[in-house]
Protein backbone atom coordinates (compact mmCIF):
# COMPACT_ATOMS: atom_id res chain seq x y z
CA UNK A 1 0.00 0.00 0.00
CA UNK A 2 1.28 3.48 -0.86
CA UNK A 3 -0.11 6.96 -1.45
CA UNK A 4 1.02 9.73 -3.78
CA UNK A 5 0.13 13.39 -4.07
CA UNK A 6 0.61 14.64 -7.64
CA UNK A 7 0.47 18.40 -8.29
CA UNK A 8 -1.85 19.56 -11.08
CA UNK A 9 -0.31 21.27 -14.09
CA UNK A 10 -2.08 24.50 -13.02
CA UNK A 11 -4.51 25.56 -10.26
CA UNK A 12 -7.95 24.09 -10.94
CA UNK A 13 -11.50 24.75 -9.79
CA UNK A 14 -15.09 23.86 -10.56
CA UNK A 15 -18.34 25.36 -9.33
CA UNK A 16 -17.78 24.55 -5.66
CA UNK A 17 -14.17 23.49 -5.06
CA UNK A 18 -10.54 24.45 -5.77
CA UNK A 19 -7.49 22.17 -5.83
CA UNK A 20 -3.84 22.04 -6.86
CA UNK A 21 -3.05 18.34 -6.42
CA UNK A 22 -4.57 14.87 -6.69
CA UNK A 23 -3.97 12.02 -4.24
CA UNK A 24 -3.69 8.46 -5.56
CA UNK A 25 -3.84 5.55 -3.10
CA UNK A 26 -2.38 2.38 -4.62
CA UNK A 27 -2.60 -1.20 -3.36
CA UNK A 28 -0.88 -4.36 -4.53
CA UNK A 29 -2.12 -7.85 -3.64
CA UNK A 30 0.01 -10.93 -4.33
CA UNK A 31 -0.90 -14.60 -4.75
CA UNK A 32 0.37 -17.53 -6.78
CA UNK A 33 3.40 -15.63 -8.04
CA UNK A 34 1.31 -12.79 -9.45
CA UNK A 35 0.51 -9.30 -8.22
CA UNK A 36 -2.71 -7.35 -8.74
CA UNK A 37 -2.81 -3.56 -8.75
CA UNK A 38 -5.71 -1.35 -7.75
CA UNK A 39 -6.13 2.27 -6.83
CA UNK A 40 -8.48 5.02 -5.79
CA UNK A 41 -8.33 8.80 -6.04
CA UNK A 42 -9.07 9.70 -2.44
CA UNK A 43 -7.66 11.19 0.74
CA UNK A 44 -4.57 9.62 2.28
CA UNK A 45 -6.79 8.48 5.16
CA UNK A 46 -7.95 5.69 2.82
CA UNK A 47 -4.40 4.35 2.95
CA UNK A 48 -4.47 4.45 6.74
CA UNK A 49 -7.70 2.44 6.79
CA UNK A 50 -6.30 -0.13 4.36
CA UNK A 51 -3.18 -0.54 6.45
CA UNK A 52 -4.93 -0.72 9.80
CA UNK A 53 -8.07 -2.68 8.96
CA UNK A 54 -8.06 -4.66 5.73
CA UNK A 55 -4.61 -6.16 5.24
CA UNK A 56 -5.04 -8.80 7.94
CA UNK A 57 -8.64 -9.40 6.89
CA UNK A 58 -7.59 -10.36 3.35
CA UNK A 59 -4.39 -12.23 4.15
CA UNK A 60 -4.63 -15.95 3.31
CA UNK A 61 -7.94 -15.75 1.42
CA UNK A 62 -8.53 -17.54 -1.87
CA UNK A 63 -7.55 -14.96 -4.49
CA UNK A 64 -10.14 -16.31 -6.93
CA UNK A 65 -13.05 -15.61 -4.56
CA UNK A 66 -13.34 -11.87 -5.19
CA UNK A 67 -16.99 -11.69 -4.17
CA UNK A 68 -16.30 -13.31 -0.80
CA UNK A 69 -13.43 -10.93 -0.12
CA UNK A 70 -15.60 -7.97 -1.15
CA UNK A 71 -18.41 -9.03 1.18
CA UNK A 72 -16.00 -9.55 4.07
CA UNK A 73 -14.75 -5.97 3.72
CA UNK A 74 -18.29 -4.59 3.68
CA UNK A 75 -19.20 -6.53 6.83
CA UNK A 76 -16.02 -5.40 8.56
CA UNK A 77 -16.78 -1.68 8.26
CA UNK A 78 -20.31 -1.91 9.64
CA UNK A 79 -19.42 0.26 12.63
CA UNK A 80 -17.05 2.48 10.65
CA UNK A 81 -19.58 3.61 8.05
CA UNK A 82 -19.50 2.62 4.40
CA UNK A 83 -19.92 5.93 2.49
CA UNK A 84 -16.79 8.01 2.05
CA UNK A 85 -13.29 6.94 3.01
CA UNK A 86 -14.18 3.31 3.79
CA UNK A 87 -15.76 2.83 0.38
CA UNK A 88 -12.73 4.31 -1.41
CA UNK A 89 -10.41 2.00 0.54
CA UNK A 90 -12.54 -1.02 -0.37
CA UNK A 91 -12.57 0.20 -3.97
CA UNK A 92 -8.78 0.16 -4.26
CA UNK A 93 -8.61 -3.35 -2.79
CA UNK A 94 -11.47 -4.75 -4.86
CA UNK A 95 -9.93 -3.32 -8.03
CA UNK A 96 -6.63 -5.01 -7.16
CA UNK A 97 -8.39 -8.32 -6.47
CA UNK A 98 -10.07 -8.31 -9.88
CA UNK A 99 -6.74 -7.52 -11.55
CA UNK A 100 -5.03 -10.30 -9.59
CA UNK A 101 -7.69 -12.89 -10.47
CA UNK A 102 -7.39 -12.10 -14.17
CA UNK A 103 -3.60 -12.35 -13.99
CA UNK A 104 -3.79 -15.69 -12.18
CA UNK A 105 -6.05 -16.95 -14.97
CA UNK A 106 -3.80 -15.35 -17.62
CA UNK A 107 -6.64 -13.43 -19.29
CA UNK A 108 -7.40 -9.74 -19.86
CA UNK A 109 -9.81 -8.45 -17.22
CA UNK A 110 -12.50 -7.73 -19.82
CA UNK A 111 -12.52 -11.41 -20.84
CA UNK A 112 -12.90 -12.46 -17.21
CA UNK A 113 -15.79 -10.04 -16.71
CA UNK A 114 -17.40 -10.93 -20.03
CA UNK A 115 -16.75 -8.69 -23.02
CA UNK A 116 -19.76 -6.80 -24.38
CA UNK A 117 -17.89 -4.41 -26.71
CA UNK A 118 -14.37 -4.02 -28.09
CA UNK A 119 -13.89 -0.37 -27.11
CA UNK A 120 -15.60 2.44 -25.20
CA UNK A 121 -16.38 5.98 -26.38
CA UNK A 122 -14.85 8.68 -24.19
CA UNK A 123 -15.62 12.31 -23.50
CA UNK A 124 -12.82 14.79 -22.89
CA UNK A 125 -13.33 16.34 -19.46
CA UNK A 126 -11.73 19.50 -18.09
CA UNK A 127 -12.56 23.09 -18.95
CA UNK A 128 -12.08 24.15 -15.35
CA UNK A 129 -13.56 27.43 -14.14
CA UNK A 130 -10.02 28.56 -13.32
CA UNK A 131 -9.07 28.37 -17.00
CA UNK A 132 -8.82 31.44 -19.16
CA UNK A 133 -11.19 31.45 -22.10
CA UNK A 134 -8.21 30.87 -24.37
CA UNK A 135 -7.15 27.72 -22.53
CA UNK A 136 -10.76 26.53 -22.41
CA UNK A 137 -11.07 26.83 -26.19
CA UNK A 138 -7.70 25.20 -26.77
CA UNK A 139 -8.36 22.19 -24.53
CA UNK A 140 -11.90 21.43 -25.67
CA UNK A 141 -11.16 22.28 -29.29
CA UNK A 142 -8.10 20.04 -29.18
CA UNK A 143 -10.14 17.07 -28.02
CA UNK A 144 -12.71 17.69 -30.73
CA UNK A 145 -10.00 17.83 -33.38
CA UNK A 146 -8.61 14.51 -32.10
CA UNK A 147 -11.89 12.80 -32.92
CA UNK A 148 -13.79 12.93 -29.64
CA UNK A 149 -17.53 13.22 -30.13
CA UNK A 150 -18.16 14.67 -26.65
CA UNK A 151 -16.36 17.18 -24.40
CA UNK A 152 -17.21 18.53 -20.95
CA UNK A 153 -16.46 21.79 -19.13
CA UNK A 154 -16.99 23.05 -15.60
CA UNK A 155 -19.51 25.78 -14.73
CA UNK A 156 -20.99 27.19 -11.55
CA UNK A 157 -18.66 29.95 -10.31
CA UNK A 158 -20.43 32.84 -11.99
CA UNK A 159 -23.73 32.38 -13.81
CA UNK A 160 -23.19 35.21 -16.29
CA UNK A 161 -19.60 34.17 -16.99
CA UNK A 162 -20.78 30.56 -17.41
CA UNK A 163 -23.06 31.56 -20.26
CA UNK A 164 -20.23 33.39 -22.05
CA UNK A 165 -17.80 30.51 -21.51
CA UNK A 166 -20.30 27.98 -22.86
CA UNK A 167 -20.78 30.05 -26.02
CA UNK A 168 -16.99 30.28 -26.44
CA UNK A 169 -16.67 26.53 -26.03
CA UNK A 170 -19.34 25.91 -28.64
CA UNK A 171 -17.44 27.99 -31.19
CA UNK A 172 -14.24 26.09 -30.42
CA UNK A 173 -15.62 22.56 -30.82
CA UNK A 174 -17.87 22.86 -33.86
CA UNK A 175 -20.41 20.04 -34.06
CA UNK A 176 -18.93 18.08 -31.14
CA UNK A 177 -21.44 17.41 -28.32
CA UNK A 178 -21.00 19.80 -25.39
CA UNK A 179 -21.47 18.70 -21.76
CA UNK A 180 -21.39 20.99 -18.72
CA UNK A 181 -20.88 20.13 -15.04
CA UNK A 182 -22.02 22.49 -12.27
CA UNK A 183 -20.88 20.28 -9.35
CA UNK A 184 -24.04 21.21 -7.46
CA UNK A 185 -23.34 24.95 -7.54
CA UNK A 186 -26.74 26.25 -8.69
CA UNK A 187 -30.03 26.69 -6.90
CA UNK A 188 -33.02 24.96 -8.50
CA UNK A 189 -34.39 28.09 -10.16
CA UNK A 190 -30.93 29.22 -11.25
CA UNK A 191 -30.25 25.80 -12.77
CA UNK A 192 -33.47 25.97 -14.79
CA UNK A 193 -32.56 29.41 -16.12
CA UNK A 194 -29.03 28.30 -17.00
CA UNK A 195 -30.36 25.21 -18.75
CA UNK A 196 -32.50 27.33 -21.04
CA UNK A 197 -29.53 29.49 -21.96
CA UNK A 198 -27.15 26.54 -22.38
CA UNK A 199 -29.64 24.90 -24.73
CA UNK A 200 -29.07 27.74 -27.19
CA UNK A 201 -25.46 26.54 -27.43
CA UNK A 202 -26.56 22.96 -27.96
CA UNK A 203 -25.57 21.66 -24.52
CA UNK A 204 -26.68 18.02 -24.34
CA UNK A 205 -25.64 17.15 -20.78
CA UNK A 206 -26.10 19.08 -17.53
CA UNK A 207 -24.33 17.34 -14.68
CA UNK A 208 -25.21 18.01 -11.04
CA UNK A 209 -27.10 21.24 -11.70
CA UNK A 210 -27.95 21.10 -7.98
CA UNK A 211 -26.40 19.03 -5.21
CA UNK A 212 -26.56 15.30 -5.90
CA UNK A 213 -28.35 14.65 -2.59
CA UNK A 214 -31.21 16.91 -3.68
CA UNK A 215 -33.09 14.18 -5.51
CA UNK A 216 -36.29 16.22 -5.67
CA UNK A 217 -34.35 19.11 -7.21
CA UNK A 218 -32.69 16.87 -9.78
CA UNK A 219 -36.09 15.41 -10.67
CA UNK A 220 -37.56 18.91 -11.04
CA UNK A 221 -34.78 19.98 -13.40
CA UNK A 222 -34.90 16.70 -15.31
CA UNK A 223 -38.64 17.16 -15.90
CA UNK A 224 -38.31 20.79 -16.98
CA UNK A 225 -34.98 20.84 -18.81
CA UNK A 226 -35.03 21.56 -22.55
CA UNK A 227 -35.60 18.62 -24.84
CA UNK A 228 -32.35 16.93 -25.74
CA UNK A 229 -30.55 17.90 -22.50
CA UNK A 230 -29.75 14.98 -20.23
CA UNK A 231 -29.44 15.44 -16.47
CA UNK A 232 -26.62 13.38 -14.97
CA UNK A 233 -25.39 12.61 -11.45
CA UNK A 234 -24.12 9.73 -9.33
CA UNK A 235 -20.37 10.26 -8.99
CA UNK A 236 -20.73 10.51 -5.19
CA UNK A 237 -22.43 7.14 -4.95
CA UNK A 238 -20.52 4.89 -2.55
CA UNK A 239 -22.80 1.85 -2.79
CA UNK A 240 -25.61 0.36 -4.85
CA UNK A 241 -28.23 1.58 -2.38
CA UNK A 242 -27.36 5.16 -3.35
CA UNK A 243 -27.77 4.34 -7.03
CA UNK A 244 -31.05 2.53 -6.41
CA UNK A 245 -32.46 5.55 -4.55
CA UNK A 246 -31.35 7.95 -7.28
CA UNK A 247 -32.93 5.83 -10.00
CA UNK A 248 -36.13 5.28 -8.00
CA UNK A 249 -36.48 9.05 -7.56
CA UNK A 250 -36.36 9.54 -11.34
CA UNK A 251 -33.59 12.05 -10.68
CA UNK A 252 -31.34 11.44 -13.69
CA UNK A 253 -31.38 10.64 -17.38
CA UNK A 254 -27.88 9.14 -17.12
CA UNK A 255 -26.41 7.58 -13.99
CA UNK A 256 -22.73 8.05 -13.21
CA UNK A 257 -20.68 5.57 -11.17
CA UNK A 258 -17.03 5.57 -10.12
CA UNK A 259 -15.21 2.29 -9.45
CA UNK A 260 -12.67 4.14 -7.30
CA UNK A 261 -15.51 5.19 -4.96
CA UNK A 262 -18.44 2.77 -5.20
CA UNK A 263 -16.63 -0.20 -3.58
CA UNK A 264 -14.67 -1.07 -6.68
CA UNK A 265 -15.41 -2.92 -9.87
CA UNK A 266 -17.76 -5.15 -7.87
CA UNK A 267 -19.84 -2.10 -6.94
CA UNK A 268 -19.60 -0.69 -10.46
CA UNK A 269 -21.02 -3.90 -11.93
CA UNK A 270 -23.93 -3.67 -9.51
CA UNK A 271 -24.60 -0.12 -10.66
CA UNK A 272 -24.49 -1.39 -14.24
CA UNK A 273 -27.05 -4.09 -13.44
CA UNK A 274 -29.37 -1.50 -11.87
CA UNK A 275 -29.12 0.69 -14.97
CA UNK A 276 -29.81 -2.22 -17.25
CA UNK A 277 -32.88 -3.27 -15.25
CA UNK A 278 -34.30 0.27 -15.43
CA UNK A 279 -33.27 0.86 -19.06
CA UNK A 280 -31.06 3.76 -17.98
CA UNK A 281 -27.72 4.72 -19.56
CA UNK A 282 -24.56 4.52 -17.43
CA UNK A 283 -21.44 6.66 -17.66
CA UNK A 284 -18.25 6.10 -15.67
CA UNK A 285 -16.78 8.94 -13.63
CA UNK A 286 -13.05 9.80 -13.90
CA UNK A 287 -10.23 7.19 -13.59
CA UNK A 288 -10.43 6.15 -17.27
CA UNK A 289 -7.90 3.31 -17.00
CA UNK A 290 -9.78 1.72 -14.11
CA UNK A 291 -13.06 1.78 -16.03
CA UNK A 292 -11.82 0.62 -19.43
CA UNK A 293 -12.20 -3.14 -18.98
CA UNK A 294 -15.29 -2.91 -16.77
CA UNK A 295 -16.81 -0.48 -19.26
CA UNK A 296 -16.31 -2.90 -22.12
CA UNK A 297 -18.18 -5.49 -20.04
CA UNK A 298 -21.07 -3.19 -19.11
CA UNK A 299 -24.05 -3.24 -21.53
CA UNK A 300 -25.67 0.08 -20.46
CA UNK A 301 -22.42 2.08 -20.51
CA UNK A 302 -22.51 4.89 -23.08
CA UNK A 303 -19.10 6.48 -22.43
CA UNK A 304 -16.35 6.96 -19.90
CA UNK A 305 -14.89 10.21 -18.63
CA UNK A 306 -11.45 11.05 -20.02
CA UNK A 307 -10.67 13.40 -17.13
CA UNK A 308 -7.70 15.70 -17.67
CA UNK A 309 -6.06 15.20 -14.25
CA UNK A 310 -6.39 11.43 -14.21
CA UNK A 311 -5.32 10.98 -17.84
CA UNK A 312 -2.20 12.96 -17.00
CA UNK A 313 -1.47 10.85 -13.89
CA UNK A 314 -2.23 7.48 -15.45
CA UNK A 315 -0.21 8.18 -18.59
CA UNK A 316 2.70 9.35 -16.42
CA UNK A 317 2.70 6.63 -13.75
CA UNK A 318 1.33 3.46 -15.38
CA UNK A 319 3.07 1.46 -18.07
CA UNK A 320 0.46 0.18 -20.50
CA UNK A 321 -1.78 3.25 -20.32
CA UNK A 322 -4.18 3.22 -23.29
CA UNK A 323 -4.66 6.71 -24.68
CA UNK A 324 -7.90 7.54 -26.48
CA UNK A 325 -7.75 7.24 -30.26
CA UNK A 326 -10.46 8.64 -32.53
CA UNK A 327 -12.73 9.16 -29.55
CA UNK A 328 -12.50 5.67 -28.02
CA UNK A 329 -10.35 3.71 -25.57
CA UNK A 330 -9.54 0.10 -26.42
CA UNK A 331 -8.15 -2.45 -23.95
CA UNK A 332 -4.89 -4.23 -24.71
CA UNK A 333 -5.88 -7.87 -25.02
CA UNK A 334 -2.27 -8.99 -25.14
CA UNK A 335 -1.82 -8.24 -21.42
CA UNK A 336 -3.47 -10.07 -18.51
CA UNK A 337 -5.54 -8.20 -15.95
CA UNK A 338 -6.10 -4.53 -16.66
CA UNK A 339 -2.75 -4.52 -18.43
CA UNK A 340 -1.06 -1.85 -16.30
CA UNK A 341 2.15 -1.80 -14.31
CA UNK A 342 2.93 0.94 -11.80
CA UNK A 343 6.09 2.97 -12.47
CA UNK A 344 7.32 3.00 -8.90
CA UNK A 345 10.54 4.87 -9.58
CA UNK A 346 8.75 7.59 -11.51
CA UNK A 347 6.22 7.94 -8.69
CA UNK A 348 8.74 8.06 -5.86
CA UNK A 349 8.96 11.86 -5.87
CA UNK A 350 5.24 12.09 -5.14
CA UNK A 351 5.06 9.58 -2.28
CA UNK A 352 3.34 10.68 0.95
CA UNK A 353 2.69 7.30 2.63
CA UNK A 354 4.04 3.75 2.41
Amino acid sequence: MSAYRIPTDAPESDGTYEWDSTTLVLVEIAAGGHRGIGWTYADVSAATLIQGRFIDLLRGRDALDVSAAWASMLYDIRNVGRPGVAATAISALDNALWDLKARLLAVPLVKLLGSFRDSVPVYGSGGFTSYTEERLRKQLGGWASEGMCFVKMKVGRDAAADRDRVRAARKAIGDCALFVDANGAYTRKQALAQAEDFAESGVQWLEEPVGSDDLDGLRLIRDRAPAGMNIAAGEYGYDHYYFRNMIAAGAVDVLQADATRCCGISGFLRASALCESFNLPLSSHCAPSMHLHAGCASPPLVHLEYFHDHVRIESMLFDGFRAARDGVMTPDLSRPGHGLEFKRKDAERFVIAK
